[in-house]
């Protein structure tokens, strides 16, 4: 439970910073509507194009599984706004509460095997659009059932509750980077010699097992600084 008590209270804070903190009402600070849902839906539309999926073109090519991760990482974000925002709105409870019932879950204790097995990708993109259709839902969304099919999408993309949380937090910090290096003015350059950034935050999680979020973030200012220079 701890974990998805960290990241839940690291999604408050990033949302706060972004939206004001009255945005589980469904505004943002300056009046612009938030919808979870299309977040979800327009996000894992990007998921499937991990894969090789149109019959018409490059029908063998690997999937993108780093890729594939990253996607789901960034999912994780939106489906934790919306649960939170649901339990504000419908008085649910606190995250704490959230915490609590996503850890008695379903699937939840899946997560806490160690994997890193990939399912067939034509099983994945089943899953993929039976949350996007959960989320596409005119009367309201599920949101115990929205969490027990990504939980399930999590363990079928070869992540476990450790390396969602570490991807988690290091996207957490990707995003800190590219607001410091002029993401909303559109100076910040997201493609490093040729891979992008989500990427090459991953690559550095994945070969330094015990770097620290602080660390992260100065690794990523020198690749960064080194890639301007060039």
């Amino acid at each position: 439970m701890d974990k998805i008590l960290l990241m839940l209270q690291l999604q408050v804070q990033l949302n706060d910073a972004t939206n004001g903190e009255k945005w589980v009402n469904g505004t943002t600070k300056n009046g612009k509507k938030i919808n979870w849902k299309r977040c979800i839906y327009m996000e894992a539309a990007e998921m499937i194009d991990s894969f090789s999926w149109k019959h018409w073109k490059n029908i063998d090519q690997e999937p993108d599984w780093d890729n594939l991760q990253i996607e789901v990482v960034d999912v994780w974000h939106f489906i934790m706004s919306l649960a939170i925002e649901n339990y504000a709105q419908n008085m649910r409870g606190q995250i704490e509460n959230l915490a609590i019932d996503i850890s008695e879950s379903e699937t939840f204790d899946s997560l806490n095997h160690k994997n890193s097995l990939f399912a067939p990708q034509d099983e994945i993109m089943v899953k993929v659009e039976n949350i996007m259709f959960l989320s596409l839902a005119k009367d309201g969304v599920n949101i115990d059932q929205l969490i027990k099919e990504f939980f399930d999408l999590v363990t079928m993309s070869g992540l476990d509750l450790e390396t969602l949380y570490r991807l988690y937090v290091g996207k957490n910090i990707l995003n800190q980077f590219r607001q410091d290096n002029g993401y909303k003015e559109g100076t910040y350059i997201k493609v490093w010699d040729g891979t992008e950034d989500n990427i090459i935050m991953k690559r550095v999680w994945e070969e330094n097992g015990d770097i620290k979020p602080q660390a992260l973030y100065r690794e990523l200012a020198k690749l960064y600084l080194a890639l301007n220079k060039s």
